[in-house]
């Protein structure tokens, strides 16, 4: 990555960080996708349970293989037949991993979802929630997170699931109500009753939507 962008990133990250920290909730600067990786293991203990929601991003660091291939209980839903029980298992892991739709330069989370497992967890049940965010998805304040959210994350998303809205079609938000709409909540996490619980690598690349 260009050292000048890199250079930035650094700084901007400093910046996320502080305010995660005054809202309750721990960050981490990795340098690329690797270090991100090693970061996240280091915070998962050996024989955790751990579980996730659609997060391209620990993908794309090669967390998910690097779980499954370890020691470590990896509740992969994809391969569970029952969704609903692979979605509530979620809650009673000690590790659920996701990213965010977008944060704020002071550390508030925006993320806004289909069908609420992904921030239900988010907000209440896993012992600890641990995010993969690329520096891509870091927003001045909480209007233009939220707009990223519908108008970057959804449209994408969309089209990833051959979803048939508005969004899918036009590139942008609609403010549709089409029954497949996945702008069904959003969850805007400004604080964290559990100190810790929540932890964010902030990353620096382009990662997920």
């Amino acid at each position: 990555m260009n050292e000048n962008i890199t250079k930035r990133n650094e700084l901007l990250a400093a910046k996320v960080i502080k305010g995660l920290a005054s809202r309750n909730m721990e960050g981490y600067y990795a340098k690329d996708r690797e270090e991100a990786k090693k970061i996240a293991l280091s915070l998962i203990r050996e024989g955790d349970s751990v579980t996730m929601g659609g997060c391209m991003s620990a993908h794309e660091i090669g967390l998910v293989t690097a779980l499954k291939e370890g020691n470590y209980r990896f509740i992969d839903r994809d391969e569970i037949p029952d969704k609903r029980a692979a979605m509530l298992a979620a809650y009673d892991a000690d590790v659920f991993l996701a990213s965010a739709n977008a944060i704020t330069e002071d550390g508030i989370l925006v993320n806004i979802d289909g069908n609420a497992n992904r921030v239900s967890a988010i907000a209440q049940g896993p012992r600890e929630v641990l995010l993969i965010v690329g520096m891509n998805k870091v927003c001045p304040d909480v209007e233009t997170a939220i707009k990223r959210a519908r108008n970057v994350a959804a449209p994408i998303n969309a089209q990833r699931f051959g979803l048939s809205t508005p969004c899918s079609k036009t590139g942008s938000c609609m403010n549709c109500k089409s029954p497949d709409t996945i702008c069904c909540q959003i969850l805007i996490t400004r604080f964290s009753r559990h100190p810790g619980r929540i932890r964010v690598i902030l990353v620096n690349d382009s990662l997920g939507f």
